[in-house]
């Protein structure tokens, strides 16, 4: 018998399929649509880790059941090749990363292709080239045109010692990863994508998305956080009543504000200090935290520190004077940069002025208690107002709103609505990303580039020593002519977030050959929106949400006739190894290509599918790698070993029985099962174990029944094997004598006549216990049931000499006499 020998198997058909462009997309064809795409990959020198074996994996199984279906599916690939890690590389070795990156991306399509996945490679996109970021900079425009795209100050990680911003990775305990320099922050011009103007229609379209996985959705809703209140304006007195405005959705709470906290950045700290006793150390202290990275400050782990500015702020609606505090968990960048501290009503504000012997002033006490004095926690529950002037014995719930009224009719605030959500702030000081296409002219000011003169292409004269942005040091990029009056000029020298790049790479897809625009419409509409898209749920917020703002805005743009990217979204668990994240540092790393080398791409496929639902985490086992290795075996030999059978001309039986009829119920079932577990829910595990029962169920047929039914069993098996393991099937496929791809194959239906029993066992009890099983037709009456059931001998010894009181029949399970 010939032995499975999975390399020589594999590299066969993977020529087959590359030779032949078995899964190229037909453009204008009359079938359905499909679209199937798995988060492609960041090209580092590690190459491939089981995390993507189990993507890809779980994606190819989608592509090939949905071809099989006779979908004319879209399945395609790239890679996400700008980043920092290429970015640092070069610093490192001081070279330029696109001869690295190019060859990681070539060395990951390798590995793609030798799991056996069935992308079309005519469709591959690359970001780092050129005739791709030229439509990064070609959308930029159509956002600065739209009024999206803008520039402001912002705050920055600055490494003075190498002169450079720094991301937040690259900030380790406050000091630079390259030349351990204490790290401080700085205001510098960035750009930004005003995605809060779409924050209602972000958190709106979620509502619609029905097969995304409630949990990304919550994570979604939180970060864009909309959230209803009062924007309350306190003055500050010193300073010619300058205003701090605080947004606040307990305006409820606002008798009991006892003091003011502003974020160190607030640019009224250093008129607030000015010629105060203690104005170095408050200076001192908004220097360490300006160190702090945004995580760092607003971590729930994170110590509440605090201190006092030695101004006062003037309540609103009691005109008490009230001390202004800056503190470690105010950021500028969010909401107006200023709480109120109501340590009474709010656990955190009660915590910070336990720590500085702040002024607790409760206003809401319980509906049916008093509070207790002093207050040991802080009350957050419904209750009654007091101490709130004419608010008093309001009810707080319907305070919030009374007050808010009152704020606006007295020009004091006013009822809005505040998000979490910032603008994106797309600058990176880097060389390896996408160069934003703008020239700043003495003459004309901030100049888009034109649409015609893209791409605004990387320079290679570039420093990479880790002192400044490389491409800052290079001086054919940087002196350019203005395009508008064609004097001399300067180029923008920030390049675009990495994000950028993969929020509308699955519209490129759709048209990757077209050189005017980034898509075409009517070939981004003949394809979108994506019907299954598959990733991490590492990316469930920024990735996603950016992408959703991207279609939106395209949508808004004339270019496309859909405004949410993804239809459904499949996020798949980690695969651990004796339960921990497989990691170098841990040494619990295992090598896919090690994998392949020993068991062939079709084990580390079936073992990765089989062994948990791809939305949970998956424990990597050495024995159920080798256990799917011998099931493919068995698959191998029962197929093998009747070769001679697939040579027979036969009839199929006019009637089936015995044997031969459990068998086609046992396919049949398998069919439905498989169909079912793919199609409709996602449960790969489940319908491999169901082909597994239909395997064993091949093994103890017997021989001398039907042969047409076990050979029918025999060919469908493969086929539902196929999109899972689809190197041997394509070989048992040809073994059997078939013509052509087994992926070409119209996939199996079940025949639900077959799935119909005769006859079913019951248990007949007397008095609860189980005294009888009992071979009964499935269409027998209830009255029919009873009577077989008192007529059997070994339940008639049980129920001799007793009166029977009850006989109770649940059809198709049990009978149950009651007797005395």
């Amino acid at each position: 018998m010939k032995p499975y020998s999975p390399n020589e198997v594999e590299a066969k058909w993977q020529t087959y399929w590359r030779n032949t462009k078995l899964y190229q997309t037909a453009e204008n064809e009359g079938r359905p649509k499909y679209y199937t795409l798995e988060q492609f990959p960041y090209p580092s020198g590690e190459g491939l880790h089981m995390g993507h074996v189990r993507v890809y994996s779980i994606g190819d199984v989608v592509a090939r059941f949905r071809r099989m279906n006779g979908y004319n599916v879209l399945h395609p690939m790239g890679a996400d090749a700008f980043g920092l890690p290429a970015e640092n590389a070069a610093i490192q070795r001081g070279v330029n990363p696109r001869e690295l990156t190019l060859k990681n991306m070539e060395r990951i399509r390798k590995e793609q292709e030798v799991l056996g996945i069935s992308y079309d490679w005519d469709r591959y996109v690359g970001t780092c080239l050129p005739d791709y970021y030229k439509f990064n900079q070609w959308l930029f425009l159509l956002f600065y045109e739209r009024g999206l795209a803008y520039r402001k100050k912002a705050s920055v990680n600055w490494c003075p010692s190498c002169n450079t911003v720094l991301a937040n990775e690259q900030v380790e305990e406050g000091k630079c990863w390259r030349c351990d320099s204490e790290v401080t922050r700085k205001e510098l011009e960035q750009w930004f994508f005003r995605i809060t103007d779409y924050a209602d229609r972000l958190l709106e379209g979620l509502d619609r998305l029905s097969k995304w996985p409630e949990r990304v959705k919550t994570m979604q809703r939180n970060w864009i956080g909309r959230s209803e209140g009062a924007q309350v304006v306190f003055t500050v007195p010193e300073l010619q009543d300058e205003k701090i405005t605080v947004f606040t959705t307990r305006p409820d709470t606002l008798y009991g504000v006892s003091y003011l906290v502003v974020a160190p950045e607030h640019p009224l700290v250093p008129r607030l200090i000015q010629g105060k006793e203690n104005e170095a150390a408050v200076l001192d202290f908004v220097k360490q935290m300006r160190k702090q990275s945004e995580i760092e400050r607003t971590s729930t782990d994170a110590e509440k520190v605090g201190y006092p500015t030695g101004a006062y702020a003037r309540h609103p609606l009691t005109g008490k004077l009230i001390p202004i505090w800056l503190a470690n968990y105010v950021l500028m960048d969010y909401g107006t940069g200023a709480v109120m501290g109501v340590p009474a009503h709010d656990e955190r504000d009660f915590q910070f002025a336990a720590k500085y012997d702040l002024p607790v002033r409760a206003v809401i006490r319980p509906l049916d208690a008093e509070l207790s004095q002093p207050l040991t926690e802080a009350y957050t529950g419904e209750g009654v107002l007091f101490s709130s002037g004419r608010f008093d014995g309001m009810n707080n719930r319907k305070a919030i709103r009374e007050i808010a009224k009152y704020l606006d009719e007295q020009g004091l605030g006013k009822w809005t609505v505040n998000y979490r959500l910032r603008d994106w702030l797309i600058s990176r000081q880097r060389y390896w990303g996408t160069p934003i296409p703008i020239v700043y002219c003495d003459e004309c000011g901030t100049v888009p580039v034109p649409k015609e003169d893209l791409p605004v292409v990387l320079p290679d004269d570039v420093v990479f020593d880790g002192k400044s942005n490389p491409l800052a040091t290079s001086d054919s990029f940087v002196h350019t002519t203005c395009p508008k009056c064609g004097k001399a000029a300067r180029r923008e020298t920030d390049t675009m977030d990495t994000f950028v790049d993969s929020s509308w790479y699955f519209l490129r897809y759709t048209d990757p050959q077209n050189d005017g625009l980034p898509f075409a419409t009517e070939k981004a509409d003949r394809w979108m929106n994506v019907d299954e898209y598959i990733g991490g749920i590492e990316h469930a917020v920024l990735h996603l949400l950016y992408s959703r703002f991207f279609t939106k805005v395209l949508y808004d743009a004339g270019m496309l006739s859909v405004d949410e990217p993804f239809k459904s979204l499949l996020t798949q668990g980690m695969v651990l190894k004796d339960g921990f994240k497989m990691s170098k540092s841990k040494g619990n790393v295992v090598s896919p290509l090690e994998i392949i080398e020993k068991y062939g791409a079709d084990t580390a496929r079936l073992f990765i599918l089989f062994a948990a639902p791809p939305d949970r985490d998956l424990d990597w086992s050495d024995a159920g790698v080798e256990g799917s290795h011998r099931f493919l075996n068995r698959v191998w030999r029962l197929i093998v070993q009747n070769e001679e059978l697939f040579k027979q001309s036969m009839e199929y039986p006019s009637k089936v029985e015995g044997e031969a009829r459990e068998l086609r119920r046992l396919l049949h079932q398998t069919i439905k099962k498989v169909t079912n577990e793919i199609g409709e829910r996602n449960h790969f595990n489940t319908a491999v174990s169901g082909i597994m029962e239909l395997v064993n169920g091949l093994y103890q047929y017997d021989k001398n029944a039907d042969r047409a039914i076990y050979r029918e069993a025999l060919e469908t098996l493969v086929v539902l094997l196929a999109p899972f393991v689809p190197h041997i099937t394509e070989e048992l496929w040809q073994l059997m004598g078939k013509e052509g791809s087994v992926h070409l194959v119209k996939w199996p239906t079940y025949d639900e006549s077959a799935l119909v029993l005769d006859e079913v066992e019951i248990a007949v009890q007397v008095n609860g216990k189980i005294r009888e099983r009992l071979i009964v037709s499935t269409q027998a009456s209830r009255e029919e049931i009873e009577k077989q059931a008192l007529r059997n001998e070994r339940v008639q010894a049980w129920i001799d000499g007793k009166t029977i009181r009850k006989v109770i029949v649940v059809p198709k399970k049990l009978v149950n006499i009651v007797v005395k």
